[in-house]
């Protein structure tokens, strides 16, 4: 397995607070992750990848290696973020792995049609929860080999 030489942002976009407190201990309790940031909705979730607003200063949302992305959210749901994020040639390397409560068939297939690299319904139980991050953690962050930070696309 290659070993990084610095760690991966994951980036989770989700507008519940229990479910942010819940994937950071999940990641803690892994030992994964050391640099896991969050953001409410898909306007915050722009606005970070754009470095724009209050993510403007220098340093301030060093680009994802990864983004955990729930479909629900107030403002500008996940649907249309990935849209955005997938239709832009500088942030369309960014996997992106949709982790939602809906289990409907039309999300699925929107997800993946939109080009996410994975997706996820929640986890019920905390147990299952850390689970599940330490699959993600072990293929996203030890298997799998990510672009470079800032790495554009050239099609």
């Amino acid at each position: 397995m290659t070993q990084r030489t610095k760690p991966i942002t994951i980036l989770m976009a989700d507008d519940d607070p229990d479910d942010r407190q819940l994937t950071r201990e999940a990641f803690e309790e892994n030992h994964l992750a050391k640099d896991l940031r969050f953001v409410e909705d898909g306007e915050e979730l722009m606005d970070y990848l754009h470095q724009r607003g209050k993510y403007a200063a220098e340093g301030a949302a060093p680009t994802p290696g990864l983004i955990l992305l729930d479909l629900n959210m107030p403002r500008k749901d996940g649907r249309e973020a990935l849209r955005e994020i997938k239709s832009d040639p500088r942030l369309r390397n960014i996997r992106v792995v949709v982790m939602t409560n809906s289990k409907a068939e039309e999300d699925i297939l929107r997800s993946y049609d939109l080009s996410a690299a994975s997706y996820i319904t929640k986890p019920v139980t905390f147990e299952r929860l850390v689970y599940v991050v330490r699959t993600l953690g072990n293929y996203w962050l030890e298997i799998v080999e990510l672009p470079p930070d800032g790495h554009e696309s050239r099609s």
